[in-house]
């Protein structure tokens, strides 16, 4: 088995970015801003595992989720189950909780709710 180099600065720059994202989907849940609450939760997540990516030199490009996390999981065995479950239903926020032309009708932020912005 070949040796691992973690590259702990770039990990870190990720990783204190999904933090800060997280930290900040507080205010948005006390506002009702639920559309940005789901967005920054997937935006959190690809930041995470862009973090995980980056520290073991791997290229962490694009905004596909899902791809990143089977990337991450194609060095990580272990990885899957319930999290890729998870990784399936915030990919689908990156997209429609910003843009009203990603919805048949109506305007992103009276289509999410509370109980979606918890959920991701």
């Amino acid at each position: 088995m070949g040796r691992i180099v973690l590259v702990c600065y770039e990990y870190w720059r990720w990783m204190r970015q999904a933090e800060h994202t997280l930290q900040s989907i507080r205010a948005d849940l006390d506002i009702g801003s639920y559309s940005w609450a789901c967005f920054k939760a997937q935006q959190a997540a690809e930041f995470a595992t862009r973090a995980l990516l980056r520290a073991l030199g791997r290229p962490a490009f694009g905004h596909n989720l899902v791809a990143l996390f089977n990337e991450l999981a194609g060095l990580c065995p272990t990885t899957g189950g319930e999290l890729r479950f998870c990784v399936g239903y915030l990919d689908k926020m990156c997209l429609t909780p910003r843009y009203p032309d990603a919805l048949t009708e109506g305007v992103p932020y009276e289509r999410y709710t509370e109980e979606e912005a918890a959920k991701a």
